[in-house]
């Protein structure tokens, strides 16, 4: 028995496991507070402002908080955002139990969440490359690992979250989430002791408002120096601001009007996840065979659009159903390419800055695009809305045949050990920020899809 490689493969597997119990709880999350808010309030507009202020605060806090993440510590820093987006969630059912809960509470303890989720979602992601070297695994391995059991735990909270919303009621699902947070801080806390790249920076600067100015700069200017993952942000900023206005308020309004309510939204979801987790195995497995963009392109497409199109022109759980599925499998081999990419062309010292901008572009529509589905579905019904936003959708995911800056990212090549802190402008690679919600269930959802 190998004791030394058993122990240096735990702070991965704690990793790994903390991050599949929060994305269960993310799913909790997505499908439990719409549907907590269309049945306290009976408003698709109201469910937009929640979402709104779910997620401002997101952007708030990727934007600013990279350089937050390497002075306090990763480890730290998941702990803490678990434990008082736990706290966050919890109060809401709490309030609500004792008749205290009013709407702007709702809104406030939403944004509570919104602000502290991403830098500990960010904290985790950004240690994956380390400690796959710590375990002795490849960084492709480890990414496509770290994706699948994401879109494995987020199909099983799904179909949870449906069942448990029909049986026990939006309240109870919330108590739940709030769980989630703990275990998944817990496990953060214990399994991940010992690991360099998890505490603060020693060497890094005395802390003024100077040096963060210049840390978050750095951030800055790799993006601003990389057209490819100014590309990819650009889409996934509308990406995400739809599929924000989809989980948020059109699918649980559609679900609430043509199928059968909240199981069904479980339905789903969980089958978006399945297909999600199937695509990201199969990439994990035979992705590096096919060019990095050609499979990029096709499968952007399919992901998004067909899902709008399909639930404005259908009244059926079938047809959505089957289209969910496909789209999630076309959805799982998304992020798997774009981890790749970000892990092995950004510098380990400027992941945390970087994965916070990126986040913050990628996520910068979401909150427009909850609160603008509110507004749709009342001013132009539910089928105008969905028709809307999926041509919003459809236009996004054409970048990548419209635009050269895409052809690099079959160019791109990991990153040498010790790279400058700044790349060049000049021809410069990079890619997007996968663990900023990507496109799918996930990615909207402060915590917050993607998928």
């Amino acid at each position: 028995m190998n004791v030394r490689g058993d122990r240096s493969r735990i702070p991965l597997i704690a990793v790994l496991s903390a991050n599949s119990i929060s994305t269960a709880g993310t799913s909790l999350t997505l499908i439990g507070v719409p549907w907590f808010v269309l049945e306290t309030t009976g408003s698709a507009g109201r469910a937009g402002v929640v979402a709104f202020c779910a997620t401002l605060p997101i952007v708030v806090s990727a934007l600013i908080g990279g350089p937050v993440i390497d002075r306090i510590g990763r480890r730290r820093v998941s702990v803490a955002s678990d434990l008082v987006c736990g706290l966050a969630v919890a109060a809401i059912p709490l309030l609500h139990y004792a008749d205290a809960l009013a709407f702007w509470m709702l809104c406030v303890l939403m944004a509570v969440g919104g602000l502290l989720h991403t830098p500990g979602n960010t904290a985790r992601y950004v240690l994956v490359p380390d400690l796959a070297e710590h375990a002795g695994t490849t960084l492709a391995r480890a990414a496509s690992l770290f994706d699948a059991v994401s879109r494995g735990a987020r199909m099983v909270g799904a179909a949870l979250a449906g069942v448990l919303i029909a049986l026990v009621g939006a309240e109870s699902v919330l108590l739940l989430d709030a769980a989630t947070f703990l275990t998944s801080a817990l496990l953060i806390a214990a399994g991940v002791r010992g690991v360099r790249a998890a505490e603060p920076r020693k060497a890094a600067a005395p802390v003024s408002l100077r040096a963060y100015r210049t840390e978050l700069r750095e951030g800055f200017a790799y993006l601003l120096g990389n057209r490819l993952l100014l590309a990819v942000v650009a889409m996934v900023m509308f990406m995400n601001g739809t599929d924000q206005g989809w989980y948020a308020v059109l699918l649980p309004v559609h679900a609430a009007a043509e199928l059968g309510g909240a199981r069904d939204i479980g339905l789903l979801t969980a089958l978006f996840g399945a297909g999600g987790l199937t695509g990201a195995l199969l990439y994990g497995a035979v992705g590096h065979r096919f060019s990095r963009r050609a499979v990029f392109t096709v499968c952007v497409v399919l992901c998004g659009a067909p899902r709008y199109v399909v639930a404005a022109l259908t009244g059926t759980t079938l047809p959505l159903a089957v289209t969910m599925a496909l789209s999630g499998l076309a959805g799982g081999v998304l992020n798997p390419i774009l981890t790749t990419v970000f892990y092995g062309t950004v510098p380990d010292e400027l992941r945390s800055r970087v994965s916070g901008v990126l986040t913050a572009g990628g996520e910068l529509a979401m909150p427009v695009g909850g609160l603008a589905a509110g507004l749709l579905v009342e001013s132009a019904g539910v089928q105008g809305a969905l028709l809307a936003m999926g041509g919003v959708y459809l236009l996004a995911t054409l970048s990548p045949l419209v635009f050269p800056a895409w052809r690099a990212m079959d160019g791109a090549v990991v990153a040498e050990a010790d790279p400058a802190p700044v790349p060049s402008p000049a021809g410069e690679i990079s890619s997007s920020e996968p663990c900023a919600p990507a496109p799918g269930p996930g990615a909207r959802t402060p915590r917050s899809s993607g998928s």
